[in-house]
């Protein structure tokens, strides 16, 4: 007996589940759940946000938003923990509620458990350097790190790992810096 082949759900199937609390993501045809984040996912979210506000005040190049729905095409639709897009191509892909389209950095905290280690890793970091994000910041709460994927010809490639003391930068963010005992301070 052969196994039957699930049809790829869309954006229509995503914005039909009822509202119950968790989030939902849609990637590459598949939905995801998430449970709320942690109290340490969210002060590390807050440390992040006082920082790239911070860098966007002084340097008016775009905008930090936390936690947007951000829309690729009918089967891949997420809700990252961060994005960055310049004020140039904010008229391109910011309309309505969401993002249609690439951010210029899109950040992810990870969350513990092998599962939503392995969608932020493999799958949305595929999703990601598929539709044209620039630069993806994968922050690790357990080791205390940030790796930096930037678009190159295979997608998004590992670029640089900031741990310790290190002072993380940007690509996309000229003059950026945040040392990481500052991202990581509870």
């Amino acid at each position: 007996m052969m196994g039957q082949i699930q049809p790829a759900l869309n954006i229509a199937d995503l914005m039909a589940i009822p509202d119950d609390g968790n989030k939902y993501e849609l990637i590459e045809g598949q939905i995801y759940a998430s449970a709320a984040p942690s109290l340490t996912h969210q002060i590390t979210l807050g440390n992040l946000m006082v920082g790239l506000g911070t860098y966007v005040t002084n340097n008016p190049i775009g905008i930090v938003v936390p936690g947007p729905g951000v829309i690729f095409d009918d089967f891949d639709s997420v809700i990252p923990d961060m994005v960055f897009f310049t004020n140039e191509r904010r008229a391109e892909i910011a309309s309505g509620d969401r993002l249609n389209g690439a951010p210029d950095l899109v950040v992810e905290i990870i969350s513990p458990g092998a599962e939503n280690e392995r969608r932020d890793r493999v799958l949305k970091r595929r999703v990601y350097g598929r539709f044209g994000v620039k630069e993806y910041w994968l922050v690790d709460l357990v080791n205390r790190s940030v790796e930096v994927c930037r678009l190159g010809e295979e997608g998004l490639e590992l670029a640089a790992t900031f741990v310790g003391e290190d002072e993380m930068t940007s690509s996309v963010l000229p003059g950026f810096r945040m040392k990481l005992t500052d991202l990581f301070q509870l």
